[in-house]
């Protein structure tokens, strides 16, 4: 499907008020509630081509209105034609990358559709699906991210076949989140004849290939797309060594200490840390990143909001998602690696034709990313200028504010030599300073008696004789012993005598003659264990000694015993 791009008319650009856009009373009365006086270019352009139900792909800068751009005339159009609502199947589609703006597009519905009988359901992942169920049964707007969207439909808890308005925000950052697979599938549920809208803040090829899967023949909305940043937002670079940005963050901290301030982290690991960091410091910090539960995300925005949370820590995840109007500074931690991820970063600043600044520490590693970066917006981002001489108070917790570094540019030294010095050329040689002195012979060396004594171990024959009576018996009699064991230069063994007679026998059997005095057991005689010492080693797993019984040495009756007990005492089951 070739798209072709139809540029919108002069003529709508110039309308001042809402009421000359054609909207109704309700919508009306809801946006002066809201204080709406002036729609901005984006809206006054896009508005009175989606009322005519054609096809758009709309390009405007973050925070210049693109969510009321297509709600408002939804809305609209919602309103004025009301067929029969059928279970489970929404009229308008909108798919969003985040659960942040998809939260956000859902308050926008609640607040200009107030008066207005249409019901609306957010769905995302990360909460539980019961209630986004019982909510899509009825609903007429569905803002969804692509993930949990297809896992409903493939429970069969939503439909797509009566959908009339399709609408795919944040086009670009959809794509580089990986959303394009899903994205077709949606796309291949829809029925053919339907109105389409794509909204992105940046254009790229792929975009376009995209839009023309999506889009037919549509009028393209575009305000200022030279120049894809803000004008009301003043962006500073700060050139820092390794490990430098936390000392600086701090100082930069003290300058907006009563200011709502926004910091942007690459890695979730990254974002954790530096909020501890800044709690531990006595800032009000919070963390938002896709670990987080809905909940904590959720309620992490909401005491930015307010004013309870000064500092809020996040990575790209949120970098959409955020609509905060009194955010003052915009801080990135970590230079992005794609460039557009950082026209949306400072994009939460400067909001509702409100000034911001946006400042951007850059390590070494970093330059080449603040290079593409600058080639994306098309200008040169001047060097950080403090606020003032001195910094102002720290936070309530008392943390003193660092001095200002002399100089924030990058400095380059020339690859110059060292020259020697005078005292250089005058220094001896090392080896010069060793000694050759020669090294003492075995006759200068003293002897061992004149040595000092160290009281060294006791020889084997300075040790203390250890008698018979104290070495252990393990269960042996006192005959079984080895003072009637042939010594060095004795006479020899008996040849009748066995050598290994005690080495053979049970270890528990009652001890046999000494060796030279060998007598044969008999056959009935039954060993007494009433007088034996239970071994050490024998013991079971609770650590008490384990006393052997005769059934142990029966054999086979120890394993009848053993499993009449196990499997019961039927007759004729064992034995037999």
């Amino acid at each position: 499907m070739t798209t072709h791009a139809t540029p919108a008319p002069a003529t709508t650009a110039h309308a001042t008020t809402f009421d000359q856009l054609g909207l109704s009373a309700p919508i009306l009365r809801a946006l002066k509630e809201k204080k709406y006086e002036t729609p901005s270019p984006i809206q006054a352009q896009a508005i009175p081509h989606l009322l005519a139900r054609k096809d758009m792909l709309g390009s405007a800068q973050t925070g210049t209105g693109k969510t009321a751009a297509f709600a408002l005339p939804i809305l609209q159009i919602l309103s004025t034609e009301s067929p029969v609502r059928v279970l489970r199947c929404p009229r308008v589609l909108i798919l969003t990358p985040t659960r942040e703006l998809a939260v956000q597009i859902g308050d926008s519905f609640h607040d200009y559709g107030r008066y207005l009988h249409l019901k609306h359901v957010v769905i995302y992942g990360g909460v539980g699906q019961h209630p986004q169920v019982r909510g899509a049964s009825n609903a007429d707007i569905c803002i969804a991210t692509p993930g949990r969207l297809l896992d409903l439909a493939n429970q069969g808890h939503i439909r797509f076949d009566k959908v009339e308005i399709f609408v795919l925000d944040e086009a670009d950052r959809m794509l580089d989140m990986g959303f394009a697979p899903d994205i077709t599938r949606i796309v291949t549920k829809l029925p053919p004849k339907r109105q389409s809208l794509l909204f992105s803040a940046t254009m790229q090829p792929s975009i376009l290939s995209l839009a023309a899967k999506v889009v037919k023949d549509p009028v393209r909305v575009a305000v200022t797309p030279g120049t894809p940043t803000a004008d009301k937002v003043a962006q500073e670079v700060c050139y820092v060594e390794h490990g430098g940005k936390y000392p600086l963050l701090r100082q930069v901290l003290g300058d907006y200490h009563n200011e709502l301030v926004l910091i942007f982290c690459r890695t979730k690991h990254g974002a954790n840390k530096l909020a501890k960091n800044l709690d531990r410091d006595g800032y009000s910090t919070e963390a938002i990143h896709g670990n987080k539960s809905q909940g904590a995300r959720q309620r992490a925005l909401e005491g930015f909001r307010s004013g309870d949370v000064q500092v809020l820590v996040a990575t790209d995840v949120a970098a959409r998602g955020i609509d905060v109007k009194d955010i003052s500074l915009v801080i990135n931690y970590d230079i992005p690696h794609e460039p557009e991820a950082y026209v949306h970063r400072i994009g939460r600043t400067a909001r509702a034709g409100k000034e911001g600044k946006a400042l951007s520490f850059c390590e070494p590693s970093e330059r080449r990313d603040l290079r593409n970066i600058q080639h994306l917006i098309r200008m040169q981002i001047p060097n950080y200028r403090p606020l003032g001489p001195q910094s102002s108070p720290a936070p309530a917790s008392g943390v003193p504010s660092l001095p200002r570094p002399v100089s924030l540019a990058p400095k380059t030294h020339p690859k110059t030599h060292p020259q020697p010095t005078a005292d250089h050329a005058e220094r001896p040689a090392h080896t010069a300073e060793r000694s050759h002195a020669p090294r003492p012979s075995n006759t200068d060396r003293p002897s061992h008696s004149e040595r000092p004594s160290h009281s060294p171990r006791p020889s084997h024959n300075n040790r203390p004789a250890r008698s018979h009576d104290d070495r252990p018996s393990y269960g042996r009699s006192d005959r079984n012993d080895y003072s009637e064991r042939p010594q060095q230069g004795s006479a020899p063994r008996p040849a009748h005598a066995p050598r290994h007679d005690n080495l053979n026998r049970h270890p528990h059997s009652p001890a046999q003659p000494a060796r030279g005095h060998y007598a044969p057991r008999s056959e009935h005689q039954r060993p007494d264990y009433s007088s034996q010492k239970p071994r050490p080693s024998q013991s079971d797993y609770s650590g008490r000694p384990h006393h052997p019984g005769p059934a142990q040495h029966s054999g086979l009756r120890h394993r009848k015993s053993a499993n009449r007990s196990r499997f019961g005492s039927q007759r004729g089951a064992w034995g037999r």
